[in-house]
């Protein structure tokens, strides 16, 4: 069964979990600016045997590690020339991970398109002409390293939205596109999920979803979203520590994998279609959530 297919008519899909935060657990420097993407460069073992742990967890969608391989990111650590060459490293170490994890199931890779700048400051936000011209290189950087399809994630402003999955769009794949929110539910813009759904809709994406958002308070963005976008697969993916407009994502901790499991079922019963895990979230609670997916196949079934 196709992506396409799955989203609307198969069991939900479950996305893998955090990436920059599990490489700092297993020891990886993440300093910044490149954060994650150091990875590429000093552990792509460690990062491959990530990958394998999600695939082996029960994920069906690996998102490889090129939230940080955009040119803008790459030039302030003086490597802007290897923007492509990490970024089809990234795919490939996804993909490699996904043959070890779990050899002969049918796994997903997605590229992930980021803001270019802060995920919880839009004020840092480029103008419209540099977001174009950067978002289009690195989506074409995706679909040349192979990715499957393109997560839009973590947008703070629905202009950077609008921008990132037209250039998605053109690549003629698959587009996910993920929102974060505050506390109030806004993104960290102050616009409203409505205003932001509304605003992307018309662009055709594959799904809309809600992502880095703390997992206790992600239901209440999911819900308005299901309102604005009735008729599309929609998705949710959180964090489990602590957002906020000052310090960005606090790591607490406080959600343990059963809990988080039972988390994603709530989301599925507000008509989710696809769920997984972001910053903070571990193997260990995709794979408490595909139990639990496991354990109740008809959830979400009828959502769409």
């Amino acid at each position: 069964m196709d992506l396409l297919n799955r989203l609307t008519s198969g069991a939900p899909l479950l996305l893998d979990g955090a990436t920059g935060t599990e490489l700092n657990r297993r020891g990886v420097d993440t300093t910044l600016p490149l954060w994650s993407a150091r990875a590429l460069i000093t552990a792509p073992g460690v990062l491959t045997e990530i990958h394998a742990d999600y695939a082996r967890a029960g994920a069906d969608i690996l998102t490889a590690d090129t939230f940080r391989t955009n040119r803008r990111t790459l030039d302030r650590a003086g490597l802007a020339s290897e923007a492509q060459t990490l970024t089809a490293r990234a795919i490939a170490l996804a993909r490699a991970g996904a043959e070890r994890g779990a050899p002969g199931r049918q796994i997903w890779v997605a590229g992930s398109l980021a803001p270019v700048e802060d995920c919880y400051t839009p004020e840092l936000t480029p103008p419209d002409h540099e977001l174009m011209a950067e978002h289009g290189e690195m989506a074409q950087a995706l679909l040349r390293s192979g990715a499957d399809l393109i997560l839009v994630e973590t947008m703070p402003t629905i202009r950077e939205a609008r921008i990132a999955t037209q250039a998605a769009r053109a690549t003629g794949l698959p587009v996910l596109v993920g929102f974060t929110c505050r506390s109030d539910n806004r993104l960290f813009s102050g616009e409203t999920v409505t205003e932001a759904a509304r605003a992307i809709l018309p662009l055709g994406p594959t799904a809309l979803m809600i992502n880095c958002t703390p997992s206790r308070t992600i239901r209440w963005p999911l819900s308005e979203l299901r309102v604005a976008a009735p008729d599309l697969p929609l998705g949710a993916y959180a964090n489990i520590g602590h957002t906020d407009d000052i310090v960005g994502w606090t790591d607490t901790g406080d959600v343990t994998p059963d809990q988080y499991a039972g988390l994603g079922l709530d989301w599925l019963g507000l008509g989710a279609r696809l769920v997984g895990g972001c910053c903070g979230t571990r193997p260990a609670h995709i794979a408490a959530m595909r139990a639990a997916l496991d354990r109740a196949p008809g959830i979400g079934l009828s959502s769409t």
